[in-house]
């Protein structure tokens, strides 16, 4: 059992930056791939980030692209998204995820744990 808990979320202004952090509990962290999702109101869960077990190949979504950068300290067992230019329509609770090693995915439905989400409200 691996329990993820997300911090760092918040209100920022549009160009904004944040930097969200996940820690997981577990001693197998190193060999998770990682990944953010985010919800927006009314909106399915959709895919931002992800990041491979052994830090070799990250994943984007065209949205966020050149924008958020994943990264992970194994020796923290914590991921992290760094998000700058926020825009309004960044806004979303986002959620940490794991997946056992293997190819990177952007489906939900491909991680077996999560967090409990963290709250990120951008305004104009």
């Amino acid at each position: 059992q691996v329990q993820l808990v997300e911090s760092g979320g918040g209100l920022v202004q549009a160009g904004g930056s944040l930097r969200l952090s996940c820690a997981a509990s577990t001693r197998t962290f190193s060999l998770y791939n990682m990944a953010w999702f985010r919800q927006a109101p009314g909106k399915e869960r959709e895919f931002v980030t992800a990041i491979r077990w052994n830090d070799d190949f990250t994943k984007y979504a065209d949205s966020v692209k050149g924008r958020f950068t994943i990264s992970r300290d194994n020796a923290k067992d914590t991921v992290y998204l760094q998000m700058n230019s926020l825009k309004p329509e960044d806004t979303a609770v986002y959620y940490c995820a794991a997946d056992w090693k293997g190819p990177l995915r952007v489906g939900t439905a491909s991680y077996d744990y999560w967090g409990q989400g963290t709250q990120v409200t951008v305004s104009s």
